[in-house]
């Protein structure tokens, strides 16, 4: 049976066989090796590989996700979220959704030089790029390679409009370029919290920020006059559903400008990931967790269909749409269309422009 590893998410690090995969055991080359916690679960130890994409901007079609271009300048995620859907991806890597995504770690640093080259471009239309809508920018292996600063240096220069999703404090460090793009109308921010308890959080997201230092950030970027909302996604059943009235509240003292939420979600490898994690760590409400989400999503674990795989169906859905209107009401939180700038982008000069 699997050990579960001190600060990680998933409890299991097995292939779905979806890409006729074999199952992944643990060989030795990404364990530390020399330390031993007490239950006999070597702790994992983080790696980064760089890779070298072609182009860096990837391009949206689905009609239920607000917007058309986006980046991550990362493969895989520190933070160990257990729910994340981004998972999944790290199948096509020959590596697994589980404690693979979470310590098998790509970086992309090209990213800037690939992004300036992509904004040159004959032809290139404008529209916001978000970032972390995969996984997160912000997540600790930034610190050291500041990729994403790199990006955004790019896109100030350019006045390029950019939209950040992350659940990190670590944005803070890139405020000098944040706020003066604000003042312009470029940026806006989205700082995800999915709970106010302590060890909640440290279960769900074993690696990012305290849910006090995200909300913290909130108040340094509103302070700073950068819009920023707050995203309550994804809403566990029987986990953190009871908590949705508090966080609209805190997010509102902090000072956000509208509150977002999604129930679960739970596509491919990341069910089997999250019942073995409900086992582990809930094991007294499993079964009730995984019918309430099987409510929302039609009998399934997971409804992929647009429009409903965002909000659920059903009178589950129906009253967490209720009681996040209610909470957002009552502390003045209107939901609003995000508008950034895009009549301000220039494209950067090529080697020849420069010389006229």
């Amino acid at each position: 049976m699997a050990k579960t590893r001190p600060a990680r998410g998933a409890t299991v690090n097995r292939e779905s066989g979806r890409f006729n995969l074999p199952e992944r055991a643990a060989d030795g080359d990404w364990l530390d090796d020399r330390e031993i916690v007490d239950d006999g679960a070597a702790p994992l130890r983080t790696t980064v590989t760089i890779d070298t994409p072609r182009t860096i901007i990837t391009r949206n079609t689905s009609p239920d996700i607000g917007f058309d271009q986006s980046i991550n300048p990362y493969r895989g995620c520190e933070h160990g979220c257990i729910y994340c859907f981004a998972r999944p991806t790290h199948a096509y890597l020959d590596l697994s959704p589980g404690l693979d995504f979470e310590s098998r770690l790509f970086a992309k640093p090209d990213a800037p030089v690939l992004l300036r080259a992509e904004l040159g471009k004959r032809g290139y239309v404008v529209q916001p790029i978000a970032f972390g809508t995969n996984t997160d920018p912000y997540q600790p292996i930034e610190t050291e390679w500041r990729i994403m600063r790199g990006c955004l240096e790019v896109l100030a220069e350019t006045g390029h409009p950019v939209f950040i999703t992350t659940k990190s404090d670590r944005i803070l460090r890139d405020l000098d370029l944040i706020a003066p793009m604000a003042k312009r109308g470029l940026v806006a921010v989205m700082i995800s919290v999915t709970s106010l308890d302590p060890r909640t959080a440290m279960t769900v997201e074993p690696r990012a920020p305290t849910p006090e230092r995200r909300l913290a950030a909130v108040k340094a970027l509103s302070d700073a006059g950068v819009p920023t909302y707050v995203s309550i996604s994804p809403v566990i059943p029987a986990i953190t559903d009871h908590e949705i009235e508090h966080l609209i509240a805190r997010a509102a003292q902090a000072g956000a400008r509208s509150v977002n939420y999604i129930p679960v979600r739970l596509p491919h490898e990341v069910a089997p990931l999250f019942r073995a994690w409900l086992d582990e760590h809930f094991p007294d409400r499993a079964a009730k967790v995984m019918a309430t989400i099987q409510s929302l999503r039609g009998g399934r674990d997971n409804d992929p269909n647009f429009g409903t795989r965002m909000r659920g169906q059903g009178p589950w859905a129906e009253l967490l749409r209720t009681r996040v209107q209610i909470a957002c009401r009552k502390h003045g939180l209107v939901r609003e269309k995000l508008v950034l700038r895009t009549d301000l982008f220039r494209a950067p000069a090529g080697a020849q422009g420069e010389l006229f």
